[in-house]
């Protein structure tokens, strides 16, 4: 889950003065100044994939949400099962407009007892995304029921370690953080420094994500960066490593005119909320994932070296049928992956089309994501 619109003012992350030192290359996005890379995005998608990278992601929104029936509350908002929800679990939801469309992708997590926000066991910590936050804040204002304590967690900045040694780094600096399994979260201590750590990312890497305060981030940072297996690792990657991994990015992939089974995430609407509904948009939805979307997200293997790039248009023969919203080349596999909309009739898997880029036709052919194995850890999973 990310975001592009930049706002006019350009702000400056906890970390600026870190990563300039480090030689990251700086750019605006989200309304930040963030590193875009560091040695190049092809040596530092790899090294995740192989070892640990370190990103910064404070430019995201960090709220704490409080107050009896928060998850109920929740429920009205958001298509997935939050009541369900058991403390210390955390689940990918969508912030959905009345007429189902999304207005951001979001991680939830109910708090325990044990949480470095002074929160009661059940309240809600979420993350969303930076360019969309002070937007989603005014929404989740305007449409939950007075008494519950909704709190932007400015102070707090967010890291992401992430990549298959990222658990051997972090557990020498905060034991007991590789008993979380994915999607599980809790209250850590890393370089003397009160942490609320959990098991998740968006590189389809195992690895974790870290809030600290804003004025412990540089030493958090240092601490993790002393590690052998991590290195820095900028915005460019980050997006790479996403594509791979076959997850949508919030402003390219996902947008309000964008409803959850047209985004092909099933996996965010549960049986229960499908069944009950109760949620924004919930009579469409649900009659899209019964009956089928006009229109379906899918990803494409592309031929040759040319990249495909978001917006260009997806043929079937003569007919335009979608629009690329993601694409680029995937270090991983050495080739060019998309991925787009497309009328649904058009969408199953090794389907042949065409991409036309700079007034040339390129062939590409509809692929399971993702393009890359997720190695989520799951306990028990072999």
């Amino acid at each position: 889950m990310s975001d592009e619109d930049v706002p006019e003012i350009i702000e400056a992350l906890p970390l600026d003065s870190w990563h300039r030192t480090l030689g990251g290359r700086m750019v605006p996005f989200a309304g930040y100044h963030m590193p875009i890379q560091y040695d190049g995005i092809m040596a530092e998608h790899l090294w995740t994939r192989e070892n640990a990278g370190l990103f910064d992601v404070s430019h995201m929104g960090q709220l704490t949400l409080s107050g009896a029936d928060a998850d109920a509350a929740l429920e009205t908002i958001l298509p997935g099962d939050i009541k369900g929800l058991g403390e210390g679990k955390m689940r990918y939801s969508l912030l959905l407009a009345q007429d189902g469309g999304i207005l951001d992708d979001l991680m939830v997590t109910r708090l325990p007892a044990a949480n470095p926000f002074e929160e009661e066991a059940g309240d809600f910590y979420v993350v969303v995304n930076g360019a969309t936050k002070w937007d989603d804040i005014g929404y989740l204002h305007e449409q939950l029921p007075e008494g519950l304590n909704l709190n932007h967690r400015g102070d707090q900045a967010l890291l992401a370690l992430q990549g298959p040694k990222a658990v051997d780094a972090l557990a020498r600096l905060a034991p007991g953080v590789a008993e979380l399994s994915f999607m599980e979260a809790g209250a850590f201590t890393i370089a003397g420094v009160s942490a609320w750590v959990s098991r998740s990312g968006y590189t389809g890497e195992d690895g974790f994500e870290i809030s600290i305060p804003q004025d412990s981030a540089e030493a958090v940072a240092e601490a993790l960066l002393a590690m052998p297996e991590v290195k820095p690792i900028g915005l460019g990657a980050r997006d790479s490593l996403r594509l791979e991994a076959g997850l949508p990015l919030y402003g390219h992939d996902l947008n309000e005119t964008i409803d959850p089974a047209t985004a092909a995430l099933g996996f965010a609407v549960p049986k229960r909320r499908r069944a009950e509904g109760g949620f924004p948009g919930a009579e469409r939805t649900i009659g899209y994932f019964k009956d089928g979307p006009p229109t379906k997200r899918v990803g494409l293997t592309v031929e040759g070296r040319q990249p495909v790039r978001e917006g260009a248009t997806i043929y079937d023969g003569d007919q335009a049928i979608g629009t690329i919203t993601s694409g680029g080349h995937a270090p991983s596999l050495q080739a060019p992956i998309a991925m787009g909309y497309v009328n649904t009739d058009r969408s199953a898997l090794g389907t042949a089309l065409e991409i036309e880029v700079r007034g040339k036709r390129i062939a590409a052919t509809v692929t399971a994501m993702p393009f890359v194995p997720q190695r989520y850890f799951r306990k028990g999973a072999k």
